[in-house]
C-alpha cells in the first residue's frame, strides 16, 4: 500500500544541526504550487477499506453499544429521551451538542410521526452526521511550495508517532519530506523522530538541548533550499494550564512565520480520544493560543467516550483531518463523518 525511497547520503546541513536519511528532493518544475492534491490516505481497493472500516467499527464498539442497546424495543416516551441523554453525556458529547440533538430529535419524531424505535434511532444517526459534517475537510498538498506544518498536543497524545504515520502518508502522495524535532529537551522524542525518519528515508533537523524554534526556522530553510515539499514541525508535548510553554509555541509560530511569509500554513493539534471533555478543553486552549486549523484524533480505539468529537462540532468546530484506531501507518485515516456515524450506528 505504502512506497519507499531508496536512501542516497544525507545532504550536510548548518551547523547544530542533524539529519538521518534523506529523501530525494523533488522536480519542483513538475508539481507547481497551483496543483493542489488531497492529502487523503483512503485505502486503495475494496477490501482495504473494508478493513478500515471494521477496524473503525471495533475502535468505537463501546460507544456504540452505550448508544443502540437504547433502541431495541423500546418505547418512544420521556424514559427513552432521558436514557439517550444520559448515554450522549457519558460518551462526553457535551452538554450543548446532546441538547442540541436531543431537541432535534424530538422535534423530527413529532413532525414526520415517527412510532418505531428505529426510526428514532435513524433520525438520531442523520442528526448526529448533520452535526458532524462541517468537521470533514482533506488536507491539501501544494498550497505553498514548502507547505509548513507546526503539530501541537499534550504529553502522551501520540503526536511524535502521528507525525510519523503523515509523513509517510505523504509520501504516498508523492511528497518530499523534512521534520523539525522540535522536542529540544526530551532525548526520547527526538530518538523516536529519527528513527521513523531512517525508516522511511526523510530527513530530521534536530538540536540538543537548543531552541525548539530554531529548529523550527532552520528546518524550513532546508525545505526551501531544497526544494522540499512538506516541513512537519514536531513541539514539545504541554499542558493549556503551563502557560509559559504555551507562550513558547507562540514563539515557534511567529519565528516559523519569519522564515516564511503566511507560514505555518497548518496549526494542528493531536487530541487521544480516550480524554473525552478534557479533549474539549485542549482545542479550546491550543485555538485560542495558535488559531489551529485542524484537529488530529488518535487512540480512539475501544474508547468509550467518541461523542466527544460531537461536542467539538458543536462548540469548537475546527476540521478533524485525520482520525486513527490503532498503531500501524493504515490505522490513520482521513475522517470521513458518514464513516464515522456507521460505525456507530450499524
Amino acid at each position: 500500500m505504502f512506497s519507499f525511497f531508496k536512501k542516497k547520503p544525507a545532504e550536510p546541513v548548518t551547523p547544530a544541526t542533524s539529519t538521518t536519511a534523506t529523501s530525494p528532493a523533488p522536480d519542483v518544475s513538475s508539481s507547481p504550487e497551483s496543483e493542489i492534491i488531497s492529502a487523503t490516505p483512503a485505502p486503495e481497493t475494496t477490501s482495504e477499506k473494508t478493513s478500515w472500516f471494521a477496524r473503525l467499527k471495533k475502535g468505537l464498539a463501546k460507544t456504540s453499544s452505550n448508544l443502540t442497546t437504547l433502541f431495541v424495543g423500546a418505547r418512544i416516551d420521556d424514559d427513552l429521551y432521558d436514557e439517550l441523554e444520559s448515554a450522549l453525556l457519558m460518551s462526553d458529547a457535551g452538554v450543548e451538542a446532546t441538547m442540541h440533538l436531543l431537541d432535534q430529535l424530538k422535534r423530527k419524531v413529532k413532525e414526520e410521526k415517527l412510532t418505531e424505535a428505529d426510526q428514532v434511532k435513524t433520525a438520531l444517526k442523520a442528526l448526529l452526521l448533520e452535526l458532524l459534517l462541517p468537521l470533514q475537510k482533506s488536507l491539501e498538498l501544494g498550497r505553498h511550495q514548502p507547505l509548513v506544518m507546526m503539530i501541537s498536543g499534550v504529553n502522551g497524545a501520540g503526536k511524535t508517532t502521528t507525525i510519523g504515520k503523515l509523513a509517510k502518508h505523504m509520501q504516498v502522495h508523492q511528497q518530499s519530506v523534512v521534520l523539525a524535532a522540535g522536542d529540544t529537551f526530551r532525548a526520547a522524542a527526538r530518538e523516536q523522530l529519527m528513527v521513523w525518519g531512517e525508516r522511511n528515508n526523510i530527513t530530521v533537523i534536530a538540536q540538543e538541548s537548543g531552541d525548539p524554534a530554531a529548529v523550527a526556522f532552520d528546518a524550513v530553510a532546508s525545505a526551501k533550499a531544497r526544494g522540499t515539499n512538506v516541513v512537519m514541525v514536531d513541539t514539545a508535548g504541554r499542558l493549556p494550564t503551563q502557560l509559559h510553554l504555551m507562550e513558547e509555541l507562540k514563539k515557534i509560530k511567529r519565528v516559523i512565520g519569519k522564515s516564511m511569509d503566511d507560514a505555518p500554513h497548518e496549526v494542528l493539534l493531536v487530541i487521544d480520544g480516550n480524554t473525552g471533555q478534557n479533549a474539549l478543553a485542549q482545542v479550546k486552549a491550543f485555538d485560542d493560543a495558535l488559531q489551529l486549523t485542524g484537529l488530529i484524533i488518535t487512540k480512539l480505539d475501544g474508547t468509550a467516550k467518541g461523542g466527544v468529537l460531537a461536542a467539538i462540532a458543536k462548540t469548537r468546530p475546527i476540521p478533524v483531518y485525520f482520525i486513527g484506531v490503532g498503531e500501524q501507518i493504515e490505522d490513520l485515516q482521513a475522517f470521513n463523518a458518514q464513516e464515522f456515524v456507521d460505525a456507530l450506528f450499524d
